[in-house]
């Protein structure tokens, strides 16, 4: 697999009913510094690809390859033990030392340092969420997914914070899920429709 390749899917098969693909055929590939949106309407399967490529669900038939990835998910308190502080789990994942970094990523997704001391019940679904925001970035992936990672944030805060994730494009390719065109369509290298590859 080629350096700058970070996802290679091809002839990607996948139904849950017999006669039913919600995948046929289907090729999509992504290399660094590429932001591609997977955009469809709900049923489409853009969660399911997403389950597809961490491997919580098998192709019938086709390849996936991928490098490291972390994934953001639309509901950041299904991501975040409740028990745990957040700093507890941003060092569960994150091995490597993250001191340097973690200062400037505060800054710029707004976050006071004392709240990553808190619980997830303590903090807003927006300052959740921008926390799930830095665990993911601080993971370093090759490969970042992004399920509606703005949906809980106002308008000012969501470009903000997609602005980060471009930025952080020179070093991973990120897959975005958005109901929102008009993000996908400033944001994006490409965005895939996924009523032209999917059968429902």
């Amino acid at each position: 697999m080629n350096k700058d390749l970070i996802l290679d899917i091809k002839n990607l098969n996948f139904s849950y009913k017999e006669n039913n693909p919600i995948y046929k055929d289907f090729d999509l590939s992504l290399e660094k510094g590429q932001l591609v949106t997977i955009f469809g309407k709900s049923g489409s399967g853009k969660t399911t690809l997403f389950e597809l490529i961490m491997g919580t669900l098998k192709p019938q038939s086709g390849s996936i390859k991928k490098q490291d990835l972390s994934l953001i998910f639309q509901d950041p308190y299904n991501s975040f033990h409740p028990t745990y502080s957040i700093i507890e789990q941003i060092q569960d994942v994150v091995k490597d030392d993250f001191t340097n970094q973690l200062i400037g990523f505060l800054k710029e997704l707004n976050l006071e340092e004392n709240l990553l001391n808190k619980k997830p019940h303590e903090l807003s679904g927006g300052q959740l969420q921008r926390c799930s925001i830095l665990r993911a970035l601080l993971m370093k992936p090759k490969l970042l997914l992004v399920d509606e990672p703005t949906s809980a944030l106002d308008n000012i805060i969501a470009y903000d914070v997609m602005k980060l994730l471009i930025k952080y494009l020179d070093s991973c390719a990120i897959l975005l899920i958005t109901h929102d065109e008009q993000m996908a369509k400033w944001c994006s290298d490409k965005i895939v429709r996924l009523e032209d590859n999917a059968k429902n």
